[in-house]
């Protein structure tokens, strides 16, 4: 990997937390479902209602789509705003059986540019949501702008990331990083992590941050605005 800014905080951060192995899920179906159950929620959610879906055997497209809606929300309860995502679900499917045939691996092998626009004309779909099934269940080397990669860049001074799109923060992984979705990938687990760990949004442990060196916060060389997230 060449040597750039966003390298050198992946190296901070890996040596710090060490490899994720992320995302958690045994199917490529099953991360598909969990990014969009972990849509404005928190994963501990999601896991108890991927739990309920696996314990109903409805954690299949076959199944699941077989599934009566009123079932399928119910299932879905744990992980919140589940009518919403029940649709949003259908809607996944839907694409898979009109246009792929029900056919799953097919889905995944589209190419990654077609299967975006595709995914994205589901409701409910937006850029974060799509780009992490691209990357974590096709293999598609795509970096997936969260709530957490905003702070991070915002706070290192990496990026003015409250004055930039989602197109635009994502065009700087990418020019900075080599394509490689393994990559990609675990950076994306790291910087959860980090977030999670030290990066607050209201009250940030700088103290004993990895990125404390890097950052133009936690050296405190000026106020950086907090993007807003769920997070």
């Amino acid at each position: 990997m060449s040597s750039s800014p966003l390298h050198a905080v992946y190296t901070r951060l890996y040596d710090h937390y060490g490899p994720q192995h992320w995302w958690p899920a045994e199917t490529p179906f099953e991360v598909i479902v969990g990014a969009i159950l972990t849509q404005n929620t928190a994963w501990r959610n999601v896991e108890r209602a991927l739990v309920r879906l696996k314990e109903r055997g409805l954690l299949s497209p076959a199944a699941m789509s077989a599934a009566d809606l009123d079932v399928l929300e119910d299932t879905i309860r744990l992980a919140g705003y589940f009518r919403a995502k029940a649709r949003t679900l259908r809607g996944v499917l839907a694409l898979l059986h009109e246009r792929y045939g029900g056919d799953l691996n097919r889905m995944l092998a589209e190419p990654g540019a077609t299967l975006r626009v595709q995914l994205l004309r589901v409701r409910g779909i937006g850029p974060e949501t799509a780009d992490s099934i691209l990357l974590y269940a096709a293999g598609r080397p795509v970096f997936v702008i969260d709530a957490y990669t905003r702070r991070m860049l915002s706070r290192t001074g990496l990026a003015p990331a409250e004055r930039l799109s989602y197109q635009e923060l994502q065009d700087l992984f990418h020019r900075q990083l080599p394509p490689n979705p393994d990559l990609f990938g675990e950076y994306h687990a790291l910087i959860v992590a980090l977030g999670k760990d030290c990066c607050h949004k209201q009250k940030p442990r700088c103290g004993a941050c990895p990125l404390r060196e890097l950052c133009a916060w936690g050296q405190g060389k000026g106020p950086s605005p907090l993007p807003s997230g769920k997070n």
